[in-house]
């Protein structure tokens, strides 16, 4: 509307000024016989009062519901002394109405927007419409929408191109389920929505253009979790003739700027690069929260020739003995270092081995199995003082170690208010293995994706052990988020094909799912490389907020269920028969 002032605007040198303001009801009081009502929009709220002789406009007051649309002119005037709040930013002021016009009457909404954290999320995700109206959902959407412009600015600025990839595409299997879209004019075919724009972006490449991004939808059939939704966006980044540092270099570029922009905080650059290895060795982590000061240590070579078995056979297996130092924690019940063991049960882990230095002795749940030494030099190692306890895991998988002492460490970052939340802390995870092996489907399976370059020389020193090959993937962690994951890409035939013999695919299924990448490689494409932000992640460790859906607009339930207007519906049996297809399990 023009003229119009936002409610969270007006002050003390508008005093005397005529003013427009448009909104939602947010509270009607009655203090003395005089009724008052404080008007609301995303910018804030502002206290409206009626001139107390005009009667017709006091009435209209008193007869107003929270949320009702208001169209308000008046005048900004002080408050009268004593009534100042100093907790609005408008707390100093008041508008003393001239017209009132009531643009939108409600019924008895099921909440109101004030009362939102109070209210069942299912009733929440259900009038989504009424929680959007919350200042925490307001702040959380405009800081989103200055993350998009901050992104767009930076890439622009590097040269980068923004372009469009199609939603529509063939399916390809990288890692969950697709969405798949039948199609009527070809029956029996089906699109595939695009988990991610990867094979696009890297003909792109191809195409010529050199350094491309765009933010992009992107659907994956999967379980949900907190940070997961079917759909989902993602700042989608390739350039070509680069390598990991000038990818990783850009990435900080942007980083800085984004921090900038949105939060106006300066970050540091460079950011700390882990290898995969020493990632799970320390933090027990691929995605490791370095906010948190707790380190795991390597405590196998101490148990060199022990007879305690738990431990001898974690090594004959080939296994590890790790240990991770909880201070302050030594006098924790017998009660409280069992529920310490069933965290970890989770991961694998049958139990735990204790260890408590005292000022004169150490104590353990071991040691009747460890000798003097063995303590001593555990309690020297992880630089345990007395009352603390040293929790030590062994196990014939450094996997469940590592994960179940990594999943310690996160607990006891919170728990013991080590972790200081005002920080942000990024890192490099690289060096990942190629290949991981998927014991239900007996066979090895790509950890990032199959067009992910391997380092080269390592598939011919480990042909028959595919499991020692090494990526050239990296993922950028912040505060224990995986935020983005990227990596340098196969550009040569031959290369490609030998991934994929690995992964299982014979030739003429590969040739059958990506031939038209296959063909492309022999077309002169260059060498390039990528990343991938899960920008909704972003936003949401920007805006302090713990899921996802409070910085998606309409989000999904965790069942992938729409609750406001009922998506997915059931489909009429006529539309499947257009498609040349019916049900086999009709369901009410």
């Amino acid at each position: 509307m023009k003229n119009r002032t936002y409610c969270g605007t007006p002050d003390k040198s508008q005093i005397g000024q005529n003013v427009i303001l448009c909104g939602w009801v947010q509270r009607v009081r009655d203090l003395g016989g005089l009724s008052f009502l404080d008007l609301r929009d995303h910018t804030g709220l502002v206290q409206v009062t009626p001139d107390p002789d005009n009667a017709a406009l006091c009435d209209l007051i008193h007869s107003l519901h929270n949320e009702e649309v208001l169209k308000i002119e008046g005048t900004v005037r002080s408050r009268p002394e004593g009534n100042v709040n100093p907790n609005m930013t408008t707390g100093d002021i008041e508008v003393l109405a001239d017209t009132i016009e009531v643009l939108n009457k409600v019924k008895t909404p099921p909440y109101l927007p004030d009362e939102a954290e109070k209210v069942q999320e299912d009733i929440r995700l259900k009038y989504r419409m009424l929680h959007l109206r919350t200042a925490k959902m307001q702040r959380n959407f405009r800081l989103r929408h200055k993350l998009y412009q901050s992104v767009r600015q930076y890439f622009d600025s590097q040269g980068f191109c923004e372009i469009e990839t199609p939603f529509l595409v063939k399916p390809t299997p990288e890692g969950a389920r697709d969405y798949l879209v039948p199609s009527r004019l070809h029956q029996g075919r089906a699109y595939a929505l695009p988990q991610s724009p990867q094979i696009y972006k890297q003909l792109l490449m191809v195409g010529g253009f050199d350094r491309y991004f765009q933010i992009v939808k992107c659907f994956r059939d999967e379980d949900l979790r907190a940070d997961r939704q079917p759909e989902f966006t993602q700042i989608d980044v390739e350039l070509s003739f680069t390598d990991e540092t000038e990818v990783q270099e850009i990435v900080e570029g942007l980083m800085v700027q984004v921090f900038s922009d949105v939060l106006g905080r300066t970050i540091s650059t460079p950011f700390p690069r882990l290898p995969y290895s020493e990632a799970l060795l320390h933090y027990g982590s691929d995605k490791p929260d370095l906010r948190n000061p707790l380190k795991i240590k390597e405590l196998t070579d101490i148990f060199e020739g022990t007879e305690f078995r738990v431990f001898s056979g974690a090594i004959e297996s080939g296994g590890v003995i790790r240990g991770l130092n909880l201070p302050g924690c030594g006098d924790y019940s017998r009660k409280r270092r069992d529920e310490l063991i069933d965290k970890v049960k989770y991961f694998g882990l049958g139990g735990l081995v204790f260890v408590m230095p005292t000022e004169d002795e150490i104590k353990s749940n071991a040691a009747k199995f460890l000798t003097e030494g063995q303590l001593k030099a555990v309690v020297d190692t992880m630089n345990a003082s007395p009352g603390d306890l040293v929790v030590i895991a062994a196990d014939k998988s450094m996997h469940n170690t590592a994960f179940g002492l990594g999943a310690l460490r996160n607990w006891a970052g919170k728990e013991l208010n080590l972790i200081d939340e005002s920080l942000f802390a990024h890192c490099w995870v690289t060096d990942f293995p190629m290949f991981e092996f998927n014991e239900a489907m007996n066979r090895f399976q790509a950890a990032h994706h199959p067009f992910t370059s391997p380092v080269v020389e390592d598939l011919e020193t480990y042909k028959d052990s595919p499991g020692e090959i090494r990526s050239r993937g990296y993922d950028l962690v912040l505060n224990g988020h995986e935020i983005a994951g990227g990596s340098i890409r196969i550009h040569d035939r031959q290369v490609q094909r030998r991934v994929f013999e690995l992964l299982g695919f014979p030739e003429q299924e590969a040739q059958e799912r990506f031939g038209f990448l296959l063909d492309a490689l022999e077309m002169g494409t260059p060498p390039h490389g990528g990343i991938a932000f899960g920008l909704d992640r972003m936003a949401m460790i920007f805006a302090g907020v713990d899921s996802i859906r409070d910085v998606i607009a309409f989000p999904k339930t965790t069942a992938a269920l729409s609750l406001m207007d009922g998506a997915p519906t059931l489909t009429p049996d006529d539309q499947w028969q257009e498609l040349g297809l019916s049900l086999i399990n009709k369901k009410k």
